[in-house]
């Protein structure tokens, strides 16, 4: 199993990343690397945080957890480094910045959808309480019916006997 340099790494993940987005396929037979080899560098990137985007796909066919890094990579950066890295990686300042409002329009959906939990457990919390009253005055009720069951037969077996003597 040969052995790569670090900077023959490099190269050859920067054709799978943006912005030439080279498949791996591609890459693979330009470079004379094996495909598996080249799907575990960019599953090592991938596991590094690095924006990936996979097998030829262009941004905005990214998966959302590759977007969301972005989104994150993105936000602490001045406009002259945004504009760099926007550039490395083959993407346009709206693309981002529609993807940073998706991620705070899913958090805003998922702030109402907690309510809405958080509501429902309530009502549910409320309707247990309620069945197991019922369920014991149930209870309750049925063990009363049967200690008169057990009392009719013993009084109509004492009558019984009664009668026959």
């Amino acid at each position: 199993m040969p052995r790569y340099s670090a900077e023959r790494k490099a190269s050859v993940l920067k054709k799978l990343l943006p912005p030439h987005n080279q498949s791996v396929p591609e890459v693979s037979e330009q470079e004379g690397i094996c495909q598996g080899t080249l799907y575990n560098w960019r599953n090592q990137v991938k596991e590094g945080g690095a924006t990936v985007p996979g097998s030829g796909k262009t941004s905005e066919q990214w998966s959302a957890e590759s977007k969301l890094a972005v989104v994150i990579e993105t936000a602490p950066k001045s406009e002259s480094e945004l504009s760099g890295y926007y550039r490395s990686k083959g993407l346009y300042p709206e693309q981002v910045k529609a993807w940073r409002q998706a991620c705070i329009n899913s958090q805003l959906v998922q702030g109402v959808r907690d309510k809405q939990e958080q509501a429902q457990a309530k009502r549910d919390k409320r309707e247990i309480k309620t069945l197991k009253q019922e369920l014991a005055r149930k209870e309750k009720a049925l063990a009363e019916a049967a200690a008169l069951l057990i009392l009719r037969k013993k009084f109509n077996a004492l009558w019984e006997e009664n009668e026959a003597s």
